[in-house]
């Protein structure tokens, strides 16, 4: 006689199934009361997270070596939840900023999130003296980037980390082009890190997330009076504060879950965070190949003699070089960028000449992507942002994918052709 009893398989799945479900069921009223009521922990509608998200925070905490972590629906929403749980309340909100940043972290800054009374000062990363006297009573936030997005410079951020320390300031970095294999900047002074994880977390160009993480640094309790939305007792927290809720090194990442990202919505979904978990595991090899490729494609520019200059930390001076080799990265990334001899037609021509290398806005792809920032990601920049931000009407954007080496120099060079032929390049180390 065969044995019909149903059994359970044996095994279990290496790959976490997506737990594609927008609302979770509880066993009684009371549990879902004290859930809902902050009291206990667990998933109440997948806007504030779930199995699959909740995967993926841990990881990143764990890459980045923090306390915890929010997933959102992109790195711009992450930015914007953690300046509104850090500013927004307050009436003399200010933040000093990298002078060197992403476009579209300019325009949430200084137009969407001006609109709620944020002030902000600009300040070189290279230059920490500028940040010391961008500092007013109202400052709160320090906000770069490992790797300066597009330029690729280096910022002198343990000394920059220390001025805002000193006057009770916050320090957010964006690690989105070194990410947490090649720096973490929470072992550098930073209290939170934010990614665009569309770029190379997930690696591909097809998912669209973000993520916030806190280092575990950050204290409220110890300067109260300057952070009374997280030290004082509020109705939303049921006449207690977020410290007693979340506890003083959660509490920020607290508010920015269960309130801004609860009521705002900007929320990844359970899809969307299986995708990026699936590209964490080749992070390293990825992003090694292509900073690797990157530095080698930068030297041989270097010496094409349509390129006036190429911007990579191997290129951009002493200094920069020396934090490369000792300010704790592990390679540069996979972006670079150019300054062409030209005229701006002759810079559009040689970007239209490319064929293996697409013209798009994205970073972190395997394929090779070009930008032109000036017409592109920093279009919206007022005359003086575009002259501090040192990008100009020849500057090229590169983000390296994985096509072999040869076949991009080639496609490189016959682009280039337009504006001054060159020999065959030479090998570089």
């Amino acid at each position: 006689m065969s044995d019909t009893t149903a059994r359970a398989p044996l095994g279990t799945p290496i790959v976490q199934p997506i737990h594609h479900s927008a609302a979770y069921a509880f066993d009684s009223l009371a549990e879902a009361r004290a859930v809902f009521a902050q009291r206990a922990g667990g998933f109440t509608y997948a806007r504030t997270g779930n199995p699959n998200v909740a995967a993926l925070e841990a990881e990143i905490t764990r890459l980045e070596h923090g306390e915890c972590a929010v997933a959102t629906a992109s790195g711009q929403a992450a930015l914007a939840l953690a300046l509104l749980a850090l500013t927004g309340p307050a009436e003399d909100a200010h933040a000093v900023v990298s002078s060197r940043i992403y476009g579209g972290s300019v325009d949430l800054l200084t137009d969407t999130l001006a609109d709620t009374g944020l002030e902000v000062t600009f300040a070189d990363p290279r230059n920490p003296q500028e940040w010391e006297d961008a500092l007013r009573q109202g400052t709160r936030v320090f906000l770069l980037e490992s790797i300066a997005n597009p330029l690729t410079e280096l910022p002198e951020l343990e000394t920059i980390a220390e001025i805002a320390h000193r006057h009770g300031a916050v320090v957010i970095v964006d690690n989105t082009v070194a990410t947490p294999h090649l720096y973490t900047p929470a072992e550098h002074g930073a209290d939170f890190v934010v990614h665009s994880a569309t770029k190379y977390l997930s690696g591909h160009g097809g998912p669209l997330g973000g993520l916030l993480v806190d280092a575990g640094r950050f204290d409220p309790t110890r300067d109260p009076e300057r952070w009374p939305w997280l030290t004082e007792r509020q109705h939303r927290w049921g006449d207690r504060s977020a410290v007693e809720v979340y506890g003083a090194k959660r509490a920020l990442l607290g508010v920015a879950r269960c309130k801004y990202l609860n009521d705002l919505g900007p929320c990844m979904g359970a899809t969307t965070a299986h995708e990026i978990l699936q590209g964490i595991t080749t992070l390293g090899v990825r992003v090694e190949r292509q900073s690797a490729t990157a530095q080698r494609l930068a030297a041989t520019l270097s010496e094409h003699p349509a390129v006036a200059h190429v911007h990579h930390p191997r290129h951009n001076g002493p200094r920069q070089a020396e934090l490369l080799e000792t300010g704790g990265y592990h390679g540069a990334g996979g972006v670079f960028s150019v300054e062409l001899h030209g005229t701006p037609e002759q810079v559009e021509q040689a970007v239209d000449a490319l064929r293996l290398i697409k013209l798009a806005a994205n970073i972190g792809d395997v394929r090779t992507l070009v930008a032109h920032p000036a017409s592109m990601t920093h279009c919206r920049l007022t005359p003086e942002q575009f002259a501090a931000s040192g990008i100009t009407e020849n500057t090229l954007r590169f983000t390296v994918g994985l096509e072999d080496e040869a076949d991009l120099t080639a496609d490189l060079f016959q682009a280039l052709s337009v504006i001054a032929p060159a020999e065959a390049p030479h090998a570089h180390a």
